[in-house]
């Protein structure tokens, strides 16, 4: 991991349950502090106490609660916080990534960690770290969506 007070982490592409729960191992191998979006229903009981126990922000996708403008105010009060963010939002195939990391990483004036969890070759691959500096949102998540060519998801070959 970076060696960053606060920072942005993706994690791409994000096709299985298992995503979850490799990720967590690595969490906790890493000693990470994080918190992460999840859907609401994921923190519905008896689940909920234990994804907000890891650190989970439930996120209603359905309406607008401007997570990502609060999620920048968390940023500003806090000198040490890592975000972490499946940009597909959703484990189906997308032809966009959703942009609400972007938003929070040039709001709050963070680095985005990119890691890929690349299930063809077997390896997490942590990096590299950029920084949401484009004007044109668009222009700039592909860019980072680029980092990811050639990488398996668990229930998707690479693209």
């Amino acid at each position: 991991m970076p060696d960053l007070p606060r920072f942005v982490l993706i994690i791409a592409p994000h096709t299985s349950n298992w995503d979850f729960i490799i990720g967590l191992a690595a969490k906790w191998a890493l000693g990470l502090e994080t918190r992460f979006w999840g859907k609401e229903t994921l923190f519905l009981p008896p689940l909920g106490w234990f994804m907000r126990s890891l650190g989970g922000i439930p996120v209603d996708r359905s309406k607008p609660h401007d997570v990502v403008g609060h999620t920048i105010e968390e940023f500003a009060r806090h000198e040490r916080m890592v975000l972490t963010v499946t940009p597909e939002g959703t484990r189906k195939k997308v032809d966009c990534w959703r942009s609400g990391f972007w938003h929070v990483a040039k709001g709050a004036g963070v680095p985005i960690c990119c890691v890929a969890f690349d299930w063809g070759r077997r390896v997490i691959r942590i990096g590299p770290v950029v920084n949401a500096d484009d004007d044109d949102t668009e222009r700039g998540i592909a860019r980072i969506r680029e980092l990811y060519a050639g990488v398996s998801g668990r229930n998707r070959p690479p693209g």
